[in-house]
């Protein structure tokens, strides 16, 4: 299967498809941090148009989008404007012309969802394969079923502190705090390779 990952410097989804033997690249502006040959640093919009995808899944930015940073929209009109462009962007992976599309993002505020055009069809959590963390995931499908939970380890989660239960959330400021954030938890690259991409 020919898989793209879009949006995706840190290699992780793109290694879990690799594993299962797909015909996998990973695209963003960022250099990829492995120094994969199957990563490519540019427009992932150019990318897109390259050949013909069998599977997208696109991380695309949610620093204007997400529900955490919506009080910021009152307070920085010109956060208007990029929340317009993030909108678009997001619009345009979601409506590509690839059979099988996942975007994922944070919960998005009613601004995000009124401009993508709909609410996400999908909202996971670490936890509900194997990761030991709290941070909700929302994934948007075209031609995709919805994950299903592989090893759900909420009870154990919730014996931790809170801070290691968040971990992402209290991180401290930094300027690679983004970078971190914005890394997909191994259990839920590997469920999307296994159920989307297959054995």
């Amino acid at each position: 299967m020919n898989v793209l990952i879009a949006c995706e410097y840190s290699g992780r989804t793109r290694s879990a498809f690799r594993a299962l033997g797909h015909n996998v690249w990973s695209c963003d502006l960022l250099p990829s941090v492995d120094k994969s040959p199957r990563h490519i640093q540019g427009d992932v919009l150019d990318v897109i148009k390259s050949r013909d995808w069998d599977l997208m899944i696109a991380h695309p930015p949610c620093t204007y989008l997400s529900n955490s940073g919506v009080r910021h929209l009152h307070t920085d009109p010109a956060r208007w404007y990029k929340l317009d462009d993030g909108a678009a962007f997001f619009k345009t992976l979601l409506e590509a012309d690839i059979p099988k599309i996942a975007i994922e993002n944070p919960i998005p505020h009613k601004y995000a969802v009124e401009r993508i055009g709909r609410k996400y069809d999908q909202l996971v959590q670490p936890w509900m394969f194997g990761d030991k963390e709290r941070k909700a995931t929302c994934f948007w499908l075209k031609g995709l079923d919805k994950l299903t939970e592989t090893d759900n380890v909420r009870e154990e989660m919730l014996k931790l502190p809170k801070r290691e239960q968040q971990r992402l959330h209290y991180l401290s400021p930094g300027p690679n705090r983004w970078k971190i954030r914005s890394t997909t938890f191994q259990g839920i690259a590997d469920a999307m390779a296994k159920q989307w991409g297959g054995e």
